[in-house]
């Protein structure tokens, strides 16, 4: 038995003494991450972002916008919606002014009337206090 034990304190013993001679190579210890630099090319690309959307954006309006004579000839005057999905709306051409029904798919001239000037907005008239017949709201 003491054999085995010694036999054992030997072999700790050399396998230590190997293992101190073999060379350990050093460990590479990451850079710390530069942050400030991290946030800065973030805000730089979400700027860079937003100026793209903001020029298309631009570029769109140039694009669709009326120019000339044919912009003047026609405008909306006024609009009102009669129904979910259907308006009555009173269009500029020239000197008269036609009222149209819209509806989804499909647009009908109802009048022709002259040219006229847009009347003032009237004054709402002032509510009035509730009569015998009827009684307040939340009596």
């Amino acid at each position: 038995m003491r054999f085995r034990l010694t036999f054992l304190i030997l072999a700790l013993l050399a396998s230590a003494n190997v293992l101190s001679q073999v060379p350990v190579a050093p460990v590479a210890v990451p850079p710390a991450p530069d942050f400030g630099g991290s946030v800065l090319q973030l805000i730089l690309g979400l700027g860079l972002v937003l100026a793209m959307v903001v020029g298309a954006l631009w570029l769109l309006k140039q694009l669709t916008q009326r120019r000339g004579t044919a912009s003047s000839m026609l405008k909306v005057v006024a609009g009102t919606a009669v129904g979910p999905r259907e308006r009555v709306v009173i269009v500029e051409v020239g000197t008269t002014w036609l009222v149209l029904g819209v509806a989804p798919g499909r647009v009908s001239a109802l009048a022709e009337v002259p040219r006229q000037t847009p009347a003032a907005a009237e004054p709402v008239a002032p509510r009035r206090a509730a009569s015998a017949d009827f009684p307040p709201p939340g009596a």
